[in-house]
């Protein structure tokens, strides 16, 4: 069997210098996408393990197969954008390798396994999920879209969310905003929690000391109707950040239904960088997640069996008109 590479090898084979890969792989400074997609790829490619791993880290029987596993119900697949940028680029992937992408939907509550083709993607787990708990126990190999739920060891891919919140937030106070509002996702997903985290913290720290806090599903519908409730319990909100591109647009219909203009009255800002953010008005400032970059990487690196390694790339705040 030949030897296992090494760091210096990994750098090499992605064009940087070791202690650029070395940082990329501890995650302890913020490195370009592109540079963090090299380093990836070129881990994914050479079975690279850092020593901290786990002996037998890297699988001995390699990938025939990967399933998609959504935890969440079969009408947003079709209908959530995030779930098409991410299969969509995993399944290229898969195509490239000669192996194939099974997708299949669970209730975002069910301990069911259902029947499995080769590795898992697991995606949209929440806290205390009874399928993610029984994915730590079965053999699998896994691999998390996202930080995986509260003490589930299980490897991840994920982007930062924390510091997305964080750089809204302080967009906010660099233009003036004085009363920021959030809508937040489903506070039982990392994601979700993470990303108000960010904002709230970040607002804490210069001085804001209250934050009113709406809470959505992701979808647009959602917005709306947190906007409106935060609209009768903070009626003097000059700024509102959403944890989604859906939810910052439907929150933008209830803005202009109540008479609020956006950014003059109040600016808004989204996370994603979903296409609909190019096509609200005006046009959304929003948080861009590499969605489909973290899906590439997910997937090299289940098909090279690879662990050690939780990949988390940088968000980037894209300031449109809203905000």
């Amino acid at each position: 069997m030949s030897e296992q590479p090494t760091l210096a090898q990994v750098a090499a084979a992605a064009g940087v210098s070791p202690a650029t890969a070395s940082r990329v792989l501890t995650g302890s400074v913020r490195v370009s996408t592109s540079t963090r997609r090299q380093v990836y790829e070129a881990v994914s490619r050479m079975g690279y393990v850092r020593q901290r791993a786990p002996r037998g880290s890297v699988s001995r029987n390699p990938v025939t197969g990967i399933t998609a596993v959504i935890c969440d119900h079969l009408p947003r697949l079709f209908s959530e954008p995030y779930y098409a940028r991410l299969l969509s680029a995993s399944g290229a992937v898969v195509a490239e390798n000669g192996t194939h992408l099974t997708i299949t939907t669970v209730n975002p509550t069910s301990s069911v396994l259902p029947t499995l083709s080769g590795a898992v993607l697991l995606v949209g787990a929440r806290e205390r999920h009874p399928l993610a708990i029984k994915l730590c126990t079965s053999g699998i190999t896994v691999r998390n879209i996202g930080r995986p739920p509260h003490d589930l060891k299980l490897p991840f891919a994920d982007v930062d969310n924390y510091d997305g919140g964080r750089q809204a937030a302080e967009h906010f106070l660099l233009t003036g905003r004085k009363s920021v509002a959030a809508i937040g996702g489903p506070p039982s997903l990392p994601a979700a929690r993470d990303r108000l985290d960010g904002l709230v913290k970040t607002l804490r720290e210069a001085g804001v000391a209250e934050v009113p806090v709406a809470y959505g599903d992701f979808t647009a519908a959602s917005g709306t109707h947190a906007m409106q409730w935060l609209l009768r319990h903070a009626p003097g909100l000059d700024a509102v950040f959403a944890a989604s591109d859906l939810m910052a647009a439907g929150a933008m219909q209830a803005l202009r239904r109540a008479g609020r203009r956006v950014p003059a009255d109040v600016a808004v800002i989204g996370f994603d960088d979903a296409p609909v953010a190019r096509h609200t008005n005006p046009a959304l400032t929003t948080v861009r997640q590499p969605v489909e970059e973290v899906a590439t990487i997910a997937t090299r690196l289940l098909l090279s069996g690879t662990t050690g390694i939780d990949p988390i790339l940088p968000t980037e705040l894209v300031i449109r008109d809203s905000a």
